[in-house]
C-alpha cells in the first residue's frame, strides 16, 4: 500500500467520524457559511464543532506550517484532503479572504513577527478580513489609487476612500493599497494592515441588484495606523498586491468548480423526474447540463494539473487570469442552469420556504464574478499577451 493510499484512507476515516451530518447537506443559505471573526455568530452547534475539529486538525490551511496553524500537509496531501470532503459532501468549515488571499502573501512578504500575530488567528477564524484595493477612480488601472498614508516616525496618517470592499461592515481588519509616495505610480505604493475599529474609519453598504449588500464604501478620515503594520518594505507595495491578485484571481475561478454544491444534474432530477429509461425528462435542458458538467469536470482536472505545475515551478504567471475568466463564466453557467432547472419558483424573492429567496439573489450575484477580481475581458488580454504572446492593441 502506497503513502499515499493509506494517507486518503486515514483521511477518509477522520472525515466520516468527525464531520457532522449536518455539515454534509449542500449549502441552502447564507448562514450555511461559516465566516468567522469577532461577530460572527454560528448558526448551529454542528457548525461550530466542525470548525473546532478542523481548527484542531490544521485543516483550515492545510499547506501551512504548523507554527502558523496549519498542518504542514504537501500540495499532493491537501488535494487528497479536498477530494474527500467533496466526496463526502463536507462543507468548508471555514470561508475567509485571510485564507484565500491575505494569508498566502503574509506567509511570502511578512516579518516573523506579523506571521505569528495575524496567521494562527486567521487559521482559527478569529479575525475577518477585507480587500482596501478598488477605488472610485481606480478599478482595473489598479495602480492609480489615491488613498494615501503619510509617512511619520512610528505611524502612518491615512486618507482616502476604497469601494467595493467586499464585507467591510463585517470585517475586524481590512488589508489595504495606500499611497506613500505622489511621486510615482507603482512604486509609491505601500501594503498596509489594520483593525476596522480604528478610530476615522466608516463604511457604507452598496445595494446590489440581488437585493443584498457584501460591497461597501469605505472612508479613511486621520486614520492612525502603527509603523509595525507594515508588510514588506516602505513603497514596495505593489510586488504584494499583484502576488495577492493572483491568488484573489485563483479564488474567485474555482468557484467554476463548486465543492459544496449539489450537482446541476442532481437537482434536475429532483425537480423535474426521469423519463421510461432513466434520463432527465427535459431532453434540451438535459444536454445543457451534461455539456456543463464535462466542462465543469475539465475545469476540475485543469485546476489539479495548475497545483501540479506550481509544485514543479513550471506554471504559468498568467494561469491565475485564466483560470478567473473560466471560473467566473463557469459558475454563471452554473446559476442560469440551476434557475432554469427550478422554474418559477425559483424567482421567490424573500420568506421563509426560499429562505429569503437564496435562489434568486445568488443568480443575480454571480453577474459579478465577471467584473470582480478583474474584468473578463481584463483576464483575456492578460492571457493573450503573456501565454500566447499576441500583440497589444
Amino acid at each position: 500500500m502506497t503513502a499515499e493510499t493509506t494517507f486518503r484512507r486515514e483521511v477518509r476515516a477522520w472525515l466520516e467520524a468527525n464531520c457532522p451530518a449536518e455539515m454534509r447537506r449542500p449549502i441552502a443559505s447564507d448562514d450555511d457559511i461559516c465566516w468567522g471573526g469577532r461577530r460572527f455568530r454560528f448558526q448551529s452547534d454542528a457548525q461550530r464543532l466542525w470548525l473546532e475539529r478542523m481548527v484542531e486538525r490544521g485543516w483550515t490551511v492545510p499547506t501551512w506550517p504548523r507554527a502558523y496553524g496549519g498542518a504542514g500537509l504537501s500540495r499532493e496531501e491537501a488535494a487528497i484532503l479536498r477530494q474527500e470532503m467533496r466526496a463526502l459532501g463536507c462543507r468548508s468549515p471555514l470561508d475567509s479572504f485571510g485564507i484565500w488571499m491575505l494569508g498566502p502573501a503574509l506567509l511570502k512578504y511578512a516579518s516573523e513577527e506579523q506571521k505569528l500575530e495575524h496567521l494562527p488567528r486567521i487559521a482559527r477564524g478569529e479575525i475577518r478580513w477585507c480587500q482596501g484595493y478598488s477605488e472610485p477612480s481606480a478599478g482595473s488601472d489598479l495602480a492609480s489609487l489615491a488613498t494615501r498614508a503619510e509617512v511619520h516616525a512610528d505611524h502612518f496618517i491615512v486618507n482616502g476612500q476604497k469601494i467595493w470592499t467586499s464585507y467591510a461592515d463585517q470585517a475586524d481588519w481590512i488589508f489595504c493599497l495606500v499611497r506613500t509616495d505622489a511621486t510615482r505610480k507603482q512604486g509609491g505604493i505601500s501594503f498596509l494592515l489594520f483593525d476596522m475599529e480604528t478610530p476615522g474609519v466608516s463604511t457604507r453598504p452598496i445595494l446590489l441588484i440581488s437585493g443584498k449588500s457584501p460591497f461597501c464604501e469605505t472612508f479613511f478620515d486621520n486614520v492612525r495606523v502603527p509603523r509595525r503594520n507594515l508588510v514588506g518594505e516602505l513603497n514596495a507595495g505593489w510586488t504584494i498586491a499583484k502576488y495577492l491578485l493572483g491568488h484573489e484571481r485563483e479564488m474567485i475561478g474555482a468557484s467554476g468548480n463548486a465543492s459544496d454544491a449539489r450537482s446541476v444534474g442532481g437537482l434536475a432530477v429532483d425537480a423535474l423526474g426521469v423519463d421510461e429509461r432513466g434520463r432527465l425528462a427535459e431532453p434540451d435542458l438535459r444536454s445543457q447540463i451534461a455539456r456543463f458538467e464535462i466542462d465543469e469536470a475539465a475545469f476540475g482536472a485543469w485546476m489539479e494539473r495548475v497545483t501540479t505545475l506550481a509544485r514543479r515551478g513550471e506554471g504559468d504567471p498568467a494561469v491565475a487570469s485564466g483560470l478567473k475568466y473560466y471560473g467566473s463564466e463557469l459558475n454563471k453557467r452554473r446559476w442560469e442552469l440551476v434557475m432554469a432547472t427550478m422554474g418559477a419558483p425559483a424567482l421567490e424573492w424573500e420568506g421563509e420556504r426560499s429562505n429569503d429567496g437564496y435562489l434568486a439573489r445568488s443568480w443575480l450575484r454571480t453577474k459579478g464574478n465577471s467584473i470582480e477580481g478583474g474584468t473578463s475581458e481584463v483576464m483575456l488580454n492578460v492571457v493573450a499577451k503573456r501565454t500566447l504572446g499576441l500583440p497589444g492593441a
